[in-house]
C-alpha cells in the first residue's frame, strides 16, 4: 500500500465506521509490530511509528550497543553500530529501521488479521457508544437486505437487524426502501450478528409514534397510560390528561383525525382505538370495550376478573373479530374479562338460583359445583354420587338427595312449561273462534 493510500484509508475508515484515527493508527502499528516479530523473533524489541506528515509507518528494531554480543537479536556490536550512528556509545539503544518487505506473505496475513479484528472490535465499540443512548427511540434507515429471518437496515454508521418476529405481519419491504423502527436493544459485544436490534411490533414503537405526532404528550399535558397491540390488525392506547380543559382522546386523534391517521399510515393500516383512561377499573373497562353498550359488570378482585354483561346485539361488537377486541381490552386494563350476552347471563343467574333452591344446598357448595362445571339443576341431575362426595361437605346420602331433588325440580319445571304451552294454545284457539 502506498504511503498516501495508508493515510487516505485511515481517514476514510474513520469517517465511515466512526472510529477515531488515533485508534486506527495504533492498530496498524500493533499489526506491523506483530508481523515483524513473526519474522525476526518474538523476543525482539520492535516499535512502529506513524508519521502524520508523510503517512508512513516505520518499523524499528531496537538493539543495545555492546562490545561483545551475547544476545544477537537484541544487541549490536559497537563497530557495526558506529556505521549506523557515528555518535553512538556503548550502552545506547539503537533503533534500526526494518524493511517491511521482508515480512513475507504469512507475516503480512497475520498483520491483516490483527487489523481486521481490531477494526471489528473498535467498530462494535463505536456502534455501542453511538447507539446505546438511542435505545428506546425511533430511528430511520434504508433497507439493505431482506431475507426470511431478518431485514438488515443501514442506519448510516451501523447496520441494524429487524428480526422476523419484530416485523408487522404481512408488511413487506424491499431493498432501498426507507424504514422507521424502534431501537429495542443495543448490545456491547455480539458475535456473528447485528448489535442494534430493531422492532416495529413493540408497544413503545406505537407510543413513540404518538409522541412525534402529538405535542401535548411531549409537553406532559397528555399521558399515555397503557398500550395493547395486535400488530397489523388492531391496537388500543389509553390516555389521560393533566389539565381538565384538555381532551386527551381528541388531542391524539387530531383535527379530522389527522394525527392518528399518520400513525395508522406508518403501521400500514393497523386500526388504533384511543381510549380514555380512568382510575375506576369498571369505567376503564367500559371505555376499553366501547362502542359496545355495557349493562352490568361483576368484579372478582381476588381473581382479578370481571364478568361484563352486554345486550345481545352488542355481543359481536364487544368481543370483536376472532375475539380481538376483548383480548386487547383485557390486556389494556390488566383484568381478565368474560364478556357475556344479557340472555346468557340471565340464564346463568336463573340456573344458579335453581341450584340454591334445592334442599340443604348452601352457597359454598353451589359455588364449588359451578367450579366443577355443574352449573344447573340439569347438570346436577346427571352427576354421579362418587363425583359429588369428593366435594367437601357432601356425604353420600346428601349427594343422592341433591341428585333426586334436581331430577324432581326438572320434572316439575317441564310440567309447568307444558301447562303454560297448553294454556297459550287454548287462548289462541279461543281467539281464532272469536
Amino acid at each position: 500500500m502506498l504511503i498516501s493510500e495508508i493515510k487516505r484509508t485511515i481517514e476514510q475508515v474513520g469517517r465511515e465506521k466512526g472510529i477515531k484515527n488515533e485508534v486506527l493508527i495504533k492498530t496498524l502499528e500493533a499489526a506491523l509490530v506483530s508481523a515483524a516479530k513473526k519474522k525476526i523473533g518474538q523476543d525482539a524489541d520492535i516499535e512502529a511509528q506513524y508519521n502524520e506528515e508523510t503517512g508512513e509507518i516505520d518499523v524499528f528494531q531496537f538493539q543495545e550497543v555492546v562490545e561483545k554480543i551475547s544476545s544477537p537479536m537484541n544487541e549490536i556490536i559497537f563497530e557495526d553500530a558506529l556505521k549506523l550512528d557515528p555518535e553512538c556509545e556503548i550502552g545506547d539503544s539503537l533503533g534500526i529501521k526494518v524493511d517491511t518487505s521482508i515480512f513475507g506473505r504469512i507475516a503480512a496475513q497475520s498483520a491483516k488479521q490483527v487489523i481486521i479484528q481490531k477494526m471489528k472490535d473498535e467498530e462494535r465499540k463505536a456502534v455501542y457508544e453511538n447507539y446505546s443512548n438511542k435505545e428506546g427511540e425511533i430511528v430511520n434507515g434504508i433497507v439493505q437486505r431482506v431475507d426470511k429471518q431478518e431485514i438488515l437496515v443501514n442506519l448510516g454508521q451501523a447496520e441494524a437487524s429487524l428480526p422476523f418476529l419484530e416485523q408487522i405481519p404481512n408488511e413487506t419491504f424491499k431493498r432501498g426502501d426507507r424504514i422507521r423502527a424502534y431501537v429495542k436493544k443495543v448490545s456491547k459485544h455480539v458475535r456473528g450478528g447485528s448489535q442494534v436490534i430493531l422492532s416495529r411490533t413493540h408497544p413503545n414503537f406505537l407510543i413513540n409514534l404518538f409522541k412525534l405526532e402529538v405535542p401535548e404528550i411531549n409537553e406532559g399535558i397528555v399521558n399515555i397510560m397503557e398500550v395493547a397491540r395486535g400488530c397489523g390488525v388492531r391496537s388500543k392506547i389509553a390516555v389521560s390528561s393533566n389539565e381538565s380543559d384538555v381532551d386527551p382522546v381528541g388531542s391524539c386523534v387530531g383535527m379530522q383525525g389527522s394525527r392518528v391517521k399518520n400513525v395508522v399510515q406508518e403501521l400500514k393500516g393497523e386500526r388504533i382505538d384511543i381510549v380514555q383512561w380512568h382510575v375506576d377499573p369498571v369505567r376503564f373497562v367500559c371505555n376499553a370495550l366501547a362502542p359496545a353498550e355495557i349493562k352490568r359488570v361483576v368484579i372478582d378482585e381476588e381473581s382479578g376478573s370481571m364478568i361484563v354483561v352486554v345486550p345481545d346485539k352488542f355481543l359481536p361488537v364487544a368481543i370483536g373479530s376472532n375475539g380481538q377486541n376483548v383480548k386487547l381490552a383485557s390486556k389494556l386494563t390488566k383484568w381478565k374479562l368474560d364478556v357475556q350476552s344479557e340472555t346468557r347471563y340471565d340464564k346463568a343467574i336463573e340456573d344458579y338460583d335453581a341450584l340454591l333452591a334445592i334442599s340443604n344446598m348452601t352457597t359454598d357448595i353451589a359455588d364449588t359445583l359451578l367450579q366443577r362445571g355443574i352449573c344447573s339443576s340439569e347438570d346436577l341431575s346427571k352427576a354421579r354420587v362418587k363425583d359429588l362426595i369428593r366435594i367437601r361437605g357432601i356425604s353420600e346420602s346428601l349427594a343422592q338427595s341433591f341428585i333426586n331433588a334436581a331430577v324432581i325440580q326438572i320434572s316439575n319445571k317441564s310440567k309447568d312449561e307444558n301447562r303454560e304451552e297448553n294454556i297459550e294454545y287454548e287462548n289462541n284457539e279461543t281467539d281464532s273462534e272469536k
